[in-house]
């Protein structure tokens, strides 16, 4: 009996861990897509697509099953990482406020079937009043800006 809850709940978190690397995925992925306005979707509401087409999202981290708070220590090394970065000092200077950290949380099943989860990046979230937005990629575990994304708009009322 003992054998059978094991491989039960083994199975479980396999399961769990697979679906989880699904969503995480989907939202780190940037494919470009643009909804009817012409705004890229994960600007659109912060809201992403989970691994069942359900959307996730909030204003700390993402999680389907509830948020991911971000604590303070993770948030100002994120953001000391990007500052760090001239492009991005170049950004914060032209105008840029930091509005969220978002983090990219990697899980990991080892061989002996333990599930090891960890932040390992976070997108840094910059806008620049209603203009420009930027999002930050930023590797936690090497210290370094990995991408940057800058989309601005421009709105020439007539008439």
């Amino acid at each position: 009996m003992n054998r059978s809850k094991a491989l039960t709940l083994l199975t479980i978190v396999a399961i769990a861990a697979i679906l989880g690397g699904i969503g995480l995925t989907t939202y780190a992925a940037d494919n470009g897509e643009e909804n009817s306005n012409g705004v890229p979707e994960w600007f659109n509401g912060r809201m992403m697509a989970g691994p069942c087409g359900m959307p996730c999202g909030g204003p700390h981290g993402w999680g389907c099953g509830g948020f991911i708070e971000v604590g303070e220590g993770f948030e100002e090394n994120v953001i000391n990482i990007a500052e760090s970065d001239e492009d991005v000092q170049g950004l914060l200077a032209d105008g840029y406020n930091v509005t969220r950290v978002r983090p990219i949380i990697k899980s990991i099943v080892e061989a002996d079937g333990d599930v090891v989860t960890k932040a390992t990046s976070a997108i840094l979230m910059l806008e620049k009043n209603a203009t420009g937005r930027a999002s930050v990629w930023v590797s936690v575990e090497e210290g370094t800006v990995t991408r940057i994304v800058i989309l601005t708009r421009t709105v020439i009322e007539k008439g």
